[in-house]
């Protein structure tokens, strides 16, 4: 069983999505639970409509919500130990839940993470991840929105992360990590992220394959598996691709309903649109995932839908059930106790035969 903490409160529409999204998620896969954290005015009666949800759930009722319009030190101030969004993170920070999923503010969210779980050793900023849609399947881009204006040291930990969560999600051995920048060449870009390839290219660290710079453009060509950038430019890009699929979106439906001709086109190639509806749906790969805590927080879109919401924990789903965390600790341990190469060197080791003197 893999057990889900959610924040009942967060988001733009409450509960209701939420219970709805979570139902979608537990027909999905049916070995979740769930630790539940609201109001119980209003999580009660539509808890009461979904009866599968609430026969694998437990219910905890908190003295309050943060809102949307909180600023992330009021929340601390007001929301410490009372709040549903605190109950839902310190769930696993006690061993109640694998992961913890909210739609609430994303600033207060980040704030309670980091002052519940705490980050993990040699990690001194965590980081946003999101699973991006490419032309190739999926790829992860991070940091979207946590850490703004990353050393190159931080950047380079965010590789570590990021190369892990794929190796999570992917099932990818050796992930390619490639830094954005405005151009391939290394002459190109600001100092910390030149720094940061430099100290990628000389780690030759055994978790990934580093692949040197890439470009905006190379986010939907899904020319890596990770992407790494400092959170300023990554949560301007996830924001932009965003808009721009919303946008082609609206092109295509006005296009469609110009003329009578274009009518008839649309009924034959309805298929073909459906399909081009569904891989740019934003909902389809909502969640955002804080690395480098000591637990794994999801947070979903504020306005997701309940299919979107549904994907949010499907997400942490997979995450607590490939051993994120694990896998996580076990690369930061390996890169700043044993050294970068010694995963390479001890499999060679290995493949000796004979016995071994000291």
């Amino acid at each position: 069983m893999t057990t889900i903490s959610i924040d009942l409160m967060g988001g733009d529409h409450g509960p209701s999505v939420i219970v709805a999204g979570a139902a979608i998620a537990l027909e999905r896969h049916p070995s979740i639970k769930f630790q539940m954290f609201g109001l119980e005015e209003e999580c009660l009666p539509v808890l009461d409509q979904y009866p599968a949800v609430k026969a694998v759930s437990e219910f905890h009722n908190c003295e309050l919500a943060v809102t949307m319009s909180d600023k992330p030190s009021q929340a601390l101030r007001k929301g410490r130990k009372r709040s549903t969004m605190w109950q839902a993170i310190e769930a696993v920070k006690v061993g109640q839940a694998d992961v913890c999923i909210s739609a609430g503010n994303t600033g207060a969210l980040m704030a309670m993470s980091k002052f519940c779980l705490r980050t993990m050793a040699n990690i001194e900023r965590p980081a946003i991840a999101a699973i991006w849609p490419t032309i190739r399947g999926e790829s992860i881009v991070l940091d979207v929105g946590a850490t703004l204006d990353a050393d190159a040291q931080q950047l380079l930990d965010f590789a570590l992360m990021g190369a892990a969560m794929a190796r999570a999600l992917f099932g990818v051995e050796k992930p390619t990590v490639g830094l954005l920048n405005i151009g391939v060449e290394e002459i190109k870009g600001q100092e910390e992220v030149k720094e940061a390839g430099h100290l990628l290219k000389e780690s030759e660290f055994s978790g990934l394959d580093y692949a040197g710079f890439v470009e905006g453009d190379d986010l939907g060509k899904g020319t890596v598996d990770v992407v790494v950038t400092e959170g300023f430019a990554g949560n301007i890009a996830l924001k932009t691709a965003e808009g721009t699929a919303r946008q082609i979106g609206e092109y295509l439906r006005a296009a469609m309903s110009t003329t009578f001709m274009a009518k008839i086109g649309y009924l034959f190639a309805r298929q073909a649109f459906a399909r081009l509806r569904q891989k740019m749906d934003p909902s389809r790969v909502n969640g955002g995932v804080f690395l480098g805590l000591n637990g794994v927080v999801v947070k979903s879109h504020g306005g997701a839908s309940a299919q979107g919401f549904a994907a949010a924990v499907e997400m942490g789903f997979d995450m607590a059930r490939n051993g994120l965390q694990n896998k996580i600790e076990n690369d930061l341990d390996q890169y700043y106790t044993r050294g970068p190469g010694a995963a390479s060197i001890e499999a060679e080791t290995d493949t000796n035969e004979g016995p071994t003197t000291s």
